[in-house]
């Protein structure tokens, strides 16, 4: 199943993942430890974030390592921008009708 990044990044737990691994690349084993939930958890977490281009997975012998692809949240900079100037432009709309009004 190919996910989204809006999905991935929904959860507060993969958030932290993805801030953990943007400052270094962990093993799956390193990356469970920073966190009050089961490696399980922590798997599914990452096999999400993988599955939607936000963690990159290597393979080096028995070890898993995660790497962050920071470039795909571009995606979603882009999108939330585009809401962010909307609404400065409403709210900055609304302030000058209040001025007037006073």
């Amino acid at each position: 199943m190919r996910r989204d990044v809006f999905q991935a990044i929904a959860d507060p737990n993969r958030r932290a993942i993805i801030n953990l691994l943007s400052q270094q690349e962990l093993n799956l084993n390193a990356v469970a430890d920073n966190f009050k939930i089961s490696r399980p958890a922590v798997s599914k977490h990452i096999k999400i974030l993988a599955e939607c281009g936000l963690v990159t997975i290597k393979q080096e012998g028995r070890e898993r390592y995660c790497h962050a692809e920071l470039s795909k949240l571009r995606e979603v900079a882009e999108w939330t921008n585009r809401y962010k100037e909307f609404w400065n432009d409403k709210l900055d709309a609304l302030g000058a009708f209040l001025e007037d009004e006073k």
